[in-house]
Parts: C-alpha cells; sequence; structure tokens
C-alpha cells in the first residue's frame, strides 16, 4: 500500500475556503485500496461567518486529520487535500445525503460520501486492546538524533528501570510513509511490540521514516538502501548512550524491513543479532508475482482475470528493470499502458508510482547476497496466512541463504497473517477488521529468542 494517503500524520494548516453552502455536518465514507482494504474516512464540513472549514478524519489510519479546502459549483462539490497530495470530486445527489465521485491519488478510486443524521453517532473506534496505557513499568522518551547526510532521525526510546546497561533493538518498518509505530489500519504494531520487549528488560529504539512525522528528509525519493543508512545512524545513537550494551545491539525487521535489516548486519559486524517478520528471502519480483495471484485469489478473481492482469504487471515490472532511468521507465509504461487502453489519467499515476527509485529498486533486488554475508544470529518468521510474503518459499530461501550461519533458526507460525495477527485467512482486508494487534504467542517467540541470545 506504499504511497496510498501518504503522509496521513501530517498536518498543514490551509485557509479556509469562501462559505459554502448546503454542506454543513458529518459525512462518512469508505475508500478501496489495495487487496480489499476499505479506509473509514469521515469528512467534517463546518461553516464560520464568511467562510467553511473542512477536515477528512481517516478512521482506521489513527484517526489522523488532513485540512481540506472545500468549493462548490452547483452539485459539484471538490476537496483539496495538499498534505497527502490528493483531491476528491463528486456530485451531490437532489435530497442533499449522498456525495458520489472519484478520490483521486497516485490512482484514481471511486468513494462516495453519506451524510450523517443530525445528532447519529459516527462510526465506532475499532478496538485494539493491545495498545498499551500508561502509567509503564518503565521509561519512555521522545528523542532526535543525526541520520545520513543532513536527516535528522526522530522517534521514542523505551528503557527498562534500573541502570542498565541494557541490551537493545532498532525496528524496522515494512513499506510505506510509516510513522514510529508502523501505524495502519488503525493498528500500532512496533508500539505493541517495543512495549513487549521493553517490558522484558530490552530497550527499544522506534523512529518515524525519513520525511515522515517528525524525521526530516526525502522520503518519496528514498529506496531501501536510504532506509538501511537510518537504521544504521539509529544503531549508531544506541552506541553513544552509556545505558545501552554495544555489544548487545540488534534489529527487527518488518516486511521491507526484515530485507533492511541484513543489509545493516552485513556492513556492521557489531549487529548482535537480527530478526526477520516476514521479511524477503526472494527477489522483490518474484514476491510481488506470487502475492499479486494470492490476494486477487482472496479476493474472488478468476483465473482468468488474474492471467490478464499478471500480464500487464509483468511488463510493467519488467520495464522498472530494464529501464536506465525513472524517466526512461515511466515514458514506457506510459506507452504500455495507453496501447492497453488505459485511461490517460489512470496510466499516469500508475506509471509514476511504478517508475519511483525504491519501487525500481524493490523488484531488481535479491537479498540472498545480502543474507550470504550475515554472521550474527537469526531469527525469521513468517505467518502460515501471510498472502503478502509467501511463507514457506520465503522461508526456505532465507534458510538455504543462512546455510553457513551457526545460529539460525526458522518457524512458520500457523494462523498469522502477515502483519502477525490471529486471522482467517490471511487477505489485507482482514488486518483492520481483526481486534488483535500482533500475536501474543508471535510476540513470546520474539522476546523469549532475544533473551536467550543477550543474557
Amino acid at each position: 500500500m506504499r504511497g496510498l494517503l501518504a503522509g496521513l500524520l501530517l498536518m498543514l494548516s490551509l485557509p479556509a475556503a469562501a462559505q459554502v453552502s448546503g454542506l454543513d455536518g458529518d459525512w462518512d465514507g469508505a475508500l478501496p485500496v489495495a487487496g480489499g482494504v476499505r479506509l473509514r474516512l469521515s469528512l467534517h464540513v463546518e461553516s464560520h461567518d464568511t467562510m467553511t472549514a473542512a477536515t477528512l478524519i481517516s478512521l482506521d489510519q489513527g484517526n489522523a486529520r488532513i485540512p481540506a479546502t472545500i468549493t462548490r459549483d452547483g452539485d459539484t462539490v471538490s476537496l483539496d487535500m495538499p498534505a497527502v497530495h490528493a483531491g476528491f470530486k463528486g456530485t451531490l445527489s437532489k435530497d442533499g445525503k449522498s456525495l458520489d465521485g472519484t478520490w483521486t491519488q497516485v490512482t484514481a478510486t471511486p468513494l462516495s460520501f453519506t451524510r450523517r443524521a443530525a445528532g447519529a453517532t459516527g462510526p465506532a473506534t475499532r478496538r485494539r486492546p493491545q495498545e498499551p496505557k500508561p502509567p509503564f513499568p518503565y521509561h519512555s522518551e521522545a528523542v532526535t538524533f543525526a541520520g545520513p547526510g543532513s536527516v535528522t532521525l526522530a522517534g521514542t526510546l523505551t528503557m527498562p528501570d534500573g541502570a542498565g546497561p541494557f541490551p537493545a533493538v532498532v525496528l524496522v518498518q515494512g513499506s510505506g510513509p510509516h510513522d514510529r509505530d508502523e501505524t495502519l489500519m488503525g493498528h500500532k504494531p512496533f508500539l505493541v511490540l517495543a512495549d513487549a520487549l521493553t517490558r522484558r528488560s530490552i530497550a527499544v529504539l522506534r523512529t518515524d521514516k525519513r520525511g515522515v512525522g517528525k524525521s526530516t528528509g526525502d522520503y518519496a525519493g528514498a529506496t531501501s538502501n536510504d532506509f538501511a543508512a537510518d537504521a544504521d545512524a539509529s544503531v549508531a545513537y544506541l552506541k553513544s548512550l552509556k545505558s545501552i550494551n554495544a555489544k548487545k545491539i540488534g534489529l527487527i525487521g518488518h516486511s521491507e524491513g526484515g530485507l533492511i535489516a541484513p543489509m545493516v548486519a552485513a556492513k556492521d559486524r557489531s549487529v548482535a543479532f537480527i530478526v526477520l517478520l516476514a521479511g524477503p528471502g526472494l527477489k522483490g519480483a518474484n514476491i510481488m508475482r506470487m502475492q499479486r495471484r494470492l490476494i486477487g485469489q482472496a479476493m474472488g478473481a478468476t483465473p482468468q482475470a488474474l492471467d490478464q492482469s499478471e500480464a500487464m504487471a509483468e511488463k510493467l515490472s519488467n520495464i522498472a528493470i530494464a529501464a536506465k532511468d525513472s524517466d526512461t521507465a515511466r515514458m514506457q509504461m506510459m506507452d504500455t499502458l495507453s496501447a492497453a487502453g488505459v485511461p490517460t489519467e489512470r496510466a499516469i499515476a500508475t506509471a509514476g508510482q511504478l517508475s519511483a527509485p525504491w519501487f525500481r529498486f524493490f523488484l531488481s533486488y535479491d537479498p540472498v547476497p545480502t543474507l550470504k554475508q550475515v554472521t550474527c544470529p537469526v531469527l525469521a518468521l513468517n505467518g502460515s496466512l501471510d498472502l503478502q510474503v509467501p511463507p514457506k518459499e520465503d522461508l526456505a530461501a532465507i534458510k538455504a541463504a543462512l546455510v553457513g550461519n551457526r545460529d539460525v533458526t526458522v518457524e512458520e507460525l500457523p494462523g498469522l497473517n502477515h502483519l502477525f495477527q490471529t486471522a482467517k485467512t490471511g487477505a489485507p482486508g482482514e488486518y483492520g477488521e481483526i481486534e488483535e494487534t500482533m500475536s501474543p504467542a508471535a510476540l513470546a517467540v520474539v522476546g523469549d529468542w532475544i533473551v536467550q541470545r543477550t543474557r
């Protein structure tokens, strides 16, 4: 879901629009995104004197509030949200109770809003019973430190009570513009993981990605190499603290983070251990190919439809890998999409996303040579219901690549999905519906393994 609703945690002030009549109140909708996921949205419109203010609230992304400029021309209503590079244009129904239109951000997606009845309560906030609440039996501190180049990384360091020095881990997020808690679908997996580990006397550092939240830098132009440099800077920061045991610092990477952790450990032999949570052991293009088919099947797509969409996806992937630069890739993709009859607006958005530096790097990167250079202890876990990083093929590749490493634990955890939630099908559409943020069994496996290697 990289790029969708990017930067929802960013708060920008917008000039209020001239007064817009007939729209005041609250409107509810759900935006379809990848893998059958639907992001629940609420639009609040409120007029004051000569102006009207609008705010879009993403209920499944931490109730992030996005300022919007709202305009109306007859029955046509438009929203402009520069904070997330998005817009909406819809038609107001004759009874004034619904807005049917299109959300534009990377791609164009149908979106409808329904006016909430006066006095009615809005969509319920989904329960997240694992989310820790203060007071905590440990210290939690907001920190900032120098990253590579001009980047400043901001995050949270949780430290056990006592004098230390303590073993520590750096948490590395999966793909997408994630904050320090890896917030998605109303869940905060890294907050839950950090809490569980710190309660076991392990210090934990988690940061906003570069260009996200309070971290500076260019997110849009970054690749996994850049995020690996940020993770390396995080390790260096922990080493500078007297309360941290510099010989017992490891990394835990989820999804793309599980690709980044070995990149850091292969170069820095002081890294004491790494944990790969659904980390890629296969080339990105191969993972994407399997992921597309598995998620398509879970969504009920016919074999014929899957074959057709796969043919186009393969053409675009091959262009992304072979092109000499992103501009060339984008133009070649545009030609391919246009020749297939894809509407121009959609072709521009799709080509722009798939020709981006991050995507081109991920498709062509083979993690095996890097994994072969890792000498520290490795724990590699996948959920048996993971449809984004297929567990059997992935773990087999990781195990084979690490055959020369003396301390490797590879395990497929039954009944868990890509987020390590207890799931029914593993489809991404379930992520937000499941109350559990991370399986207690998975938390125990990770915690036990680290404690055994840092005593």
